[in-house]
């Protein structure tokens, strides 16, 4: 019997979203799965039940079934209480099975105490490794990724003015300003998306390091002139920040808000409360009409007039509150979200190997149960300690130093010797060649000489940064035949050699300068 997976509609208010989209249950009918989804699953989600009969799916309407049923279980939310049959939905699940989805395993403990007693093996999605091998299956970047995109929506849609700056027959009207506070993954593509819009963007984070990612997609990063201390934090998330720290960031953000008309913000520690960065007193000192976008509403929010799931207007600036962002695009947020299960479906061995893994590094970041034990937190890994390349300074050892300094640098002009001796004897070699070689042979050993000098002058011309293999080899090629070609055309065009030669150093010629052309309009892309 193949094994089988269940999709249940989601139960939480106000979910669209669904775990598996006609598109992804292909994918998992294709491994070998056999595929339930609970009639209505996808409705929401404009994914109807039609279309998942047409991709090989069983439907059931018997919501109870589903979870006695599979061996397998995929969710979007955490399991919870079913008000329709009155009952936990983990207390429906099959003894023995596996969950994948999203449990946020620090705020739900006894969710936790209730899967450890019907030996579930529970797969957190919330809690894949940030490990390049983990990015395949990293749900939370790609629900970020589209929240950061949808927040920018929902302050134009809110916002009464133009993103993009103006010239009319009325007057000039000038680009709006936004600020984004955290430029995680839900930051920069919300950056994107301002950006996209013609917005002026400024950015600011805790963490220093990500400066340059902000900086390259064309906003300003704001900083705070506190160097000791950094906001990079375990697994690339951000750490609460000092006090003092805090106090010198809502001096920054009291500053910008009378400048800005936008502000999106993103902070949050996960497990934690969201920290409060934007005061009563920074909301009324903005600009009427200006807008706030506040991402961790559904954690209390970082704008102290936040409300969840409300839009307010507080003299004249609109509070957006908004804690079903990723319902908002169902569509595209349930396919991304379909995309991370498959793969990890696929790393834990498809339906001819499933296995769970516990040294496998992926799986066992995210596993939170196991066989009737909480497995969470994982075990930490411990780093190699960097090995001591220099002995202990003693003067034993500075002594030694020294005269390995010296012994280095009497051997100096030794390698300068060698080169000019060597040098010498390749002028000689040339020297004695060309007194007794036959014309013809000079001719080709000039020309051989050139094309070398020519193909390395031209690879040695192209920027470091895109001095690839391949464009060392076409650069070499091009010079070569650019040589070759001129020395043919240089007695005139009296034979069909030397018209060749034309064509030869023509398309050369071209190859040449259009690779330094688009050399120069990459490297212009990185530029302000």
């Amino acid at each position: 019997m193949p094994l089988r997976i269940g999709i249940p509609r989601e139960v939480f208010p106000g979910e669209r979203r669904v775990a598996g989209t006609p598109r992804t249950v292909k994918r998992l009918v294709q491994m070998g799965f056999e595929v339930r989804v609970q009639a209505g699953a996808g409705r929401e989600a404009e994914h109807y039940d039609s279309m998942y009969d047409e991709v090989g799916a069983t439907l059931l309407e018997d919501v109870e079934k589903l979870w006695a049923d599979c061996d397998i279980f995929l969710k979007v939310r955490p399991p919870e209480f079913n008000d329709e049959i009155g009952q936990h939905e983990a207390d429906l699940i099959r003894e023995g099975s596996c969950l994948i989805g999203f449990i946020w395993p620090g705020q739900n403990k006894e969710l936790l105490e209730k899967l450890k007693a019907r030996k579930v093996t529970t797969i957190a999605m919330d809690c894949v490794p940030r490990i390049t091998r983990a990015q395949k299956v990293d749900a939370l970047s790609a629900m970020a990724n589209a929240a950061g995109y949808r927040a920018v929506i929902e302050a134009s849609n809110h916002y009464p003015r133009f993103f993009a700056g103006q010239t009319t027959a009325a007057g000039t009207v000038t680009p709006a300003k936004v600020l984004i506070i955290g430029a995680g993954v839900a930051g920069l593509a919300a950056i994107g998306a301002a950006r996209g819009l013609g917005a002026i963007v400024r950015a600011f984070d805790t963490r220093p390091e990500v400066a340059e990612q902000v900086e390259s997609m064309g906003a300003e990063f704001l900083r705070v002139k506190l160097p000791e201390e950094s906001g990079a934090g375990e697994g690339g998330y951000a750490k609460e920040m000092s006090e003092t720290f805090l106090e010198a960031e809502r001096k920054l953000f009291a500053q910008q808000a009378m400048e800005v008309n936008i502000i999106i913000t993103t902070a949050l520690i996960p497990g934690k409360d969201a920290p409060k960065l934007i005061t009563a007193g920074m909301v009324e000192s903005m600009r009427e009409g200006s807008v706030i976008v506040d991402l961790a509403a559904q954690q209390g929010g970082n704008c102290t007039l936040t409300q969840p799931d409300r839009v307010i207007v507080h003299q004249g600036v609109r509070i957006i509150g908004h804690t079903d962002l990723l319902s908002r695009m169902a569509i595209q947020t349930s396919w991304l979200y379909g995309m991370t299960l498959v793969n990890m479906i696929e790393e834990m061995g498809g339906a001819e190997d499933f296995e769970i893994d516990p040294e496998n590094e992926v799986v066992r970041g995210a596993m939170v149960t196991h066989r009737g034990e909480i497995t969470w937190p994982p075990p930490r890994k411990e780093q190699p300690k960097p090995e001591r390349t220099e002995p202990p300074w003693n003067e034993a050892a500075a002594i030694e130093h020294a005269e390995e300094g010296d012994a280095k640098t009497a051997k100096k002009p030794k390698k300068s010797f060698a080169a000019a001796v060597w040098l010498l004897l390749a002028v000689a070699a040339m020297i004695a060649v060309g007194w007794n070689a036959p014309e013809s042979f000079l001719k080709h050993l000039t020309v051989f000489v050139l094309a070398v000098f020519v193909g390395w002058q031209v690879i040695w011309n192209v920027t470091p940064a895109l001095h690839t293999p391949l464009m060392s080899v076409t650069n070499a090629i091009s010079g070569i035949i650019l040589i070759g070609g001129v020395m043919h055309i240089s007695g005139g065009f009296s034979s069909p050699a030397t018209w060749l030669g034309f064509v030869a150093v023509l398309i050369a010629a071209i190859n040449v300068a259009g690779g330094f052309l688009i050399t120069r309009r990459m490297l212009s892309m990185f530029h302000k």
